[in-house]
């Protein structure tokens, strides 16, 4: 089996933006917890049902999780897309196809990775929300809009992963 081919490839002025953007809102959701932490009773909603109705409380200290997990996972990501070769295609990866592949998969991660926090920041808002009695639960169209955000953009990549394109 052919070695894929391990090109650099140079962020766009969007791809820029969006890592940017993505450590900004990774600091917003630091700042969000730290803010709020005192502010929080003992007791806090840690988990959510598939309506977005609390259903699972423990301690306050319990939302530190959320902006660890958020910025363990963005560091991860954001490190693995500086080895696009290392990943899994649909397609084989030639020298005449790798830069364009290389591009598709790791814009692809780069959206999710700022999907990912985005979403774990509105989970932090809501939570603190819920706990100081300001909201109830993340709403009912939490989880379909999630599931929207995600894999629509997954399959769209897909699609143009495998789409032959004119030499």
């Amino acid at each position: 089996m052919e070695e894929k081919p391990k090109i650099k490839l140079e962020l766009t002025n969007l791809d820029k933006v969006t890592e940017i953007i993505g450590w900004v809102s990774v600091l917003v959701i630091w700042i969000l917890t730290v803010v709020n932490f005192n502010k929080l009773p003992d007791i806090i909603p840690i988990h959510y049902n598939e309506i977005g109705e609390a259903d699972g409380f423990g301690g306050k200290a319990n939302i530190l999780t959320l902006p660890i997990i958020a910025t363990v996972l963005y560091l991860f990501l954001t490190i693995l897309n500086y080895f696009p070769y290392a990943f899994n295609y649909p397609t084989n990866i030639t020298k005449e196809n790798a830069i364009k592949q290389y591009t598709i998969a790791t814009k692809l991660v780069r959206y999710l990775k700022l999907i990912l926090v985005l979403i774990f920041g509105f989970i932090v808002f809501k939570t603190i929300q819920n706990a100081k009695g300001q909201a109830n639960g993340l709403g009912i169209w939490f989880l379909p809009i999630l599931l929207a955000v995600v894999f629509i953009p997954i399959i769209y990549a897909i699609i143009k992963l495998t789409r032959k394109t004119k030499i």
